[in-house]
């Protein structure tokens, strides 16, 4: 999982992930904007459930982050369905608004992001 950190002419930190992993950009992009508190709760999170069977999920504005002990889940809450409403032979997945990874590659993320933001 690759990743690029830039600053717009805002001076905003941007997150770009490579293919596959877009979502992921977009979640450090819309949901946590610099808050590192946001990034604590994920690590204690991580820290919680690692070993068990439970999971974790923070709903956002924009994105939903789920995770058990072995993977993280980030999508666009606009991919919430209930019941049928999906055609027969239609995917939920979708490479812009869907991805997963291991909670390590996650994680190392997370700590360049933090290390990034406090270069400003």
């Amino acid at each position: 999982m690759d990743y690029e950190f830039l600053r717009d002419i805002t001076g905003l930190v941007k997150v770009r992930m490579s293919m596959g992993h877009e979502v992921v950009g977009h979640w450090f992009n819309e949901e946590v904007k610099e808050n590192l508190s946001l990034l604590d709760e994920v690590e204690a999170a991580a820290q919680a459930v690692k070993g068990t069977e439970n999971t974790w999920q923070r709903a956002g504005h924009e994105y939903t982050v789920w995770l058990d002990g072995e993977e993280v889940m980030v999508r666009a809450n606009q991919l919430e369905f209930s019941g049928d409403e999906m055609e027969e032979g239609m995917s939920y997945y979708d490479e812009e608004s869907l991805s997963m990874c291991g909670v390590e590659d996650f994680l190392q993320v997370v700590t360049a992001y933090r290390e990034f933001v406090s270069k400003k």
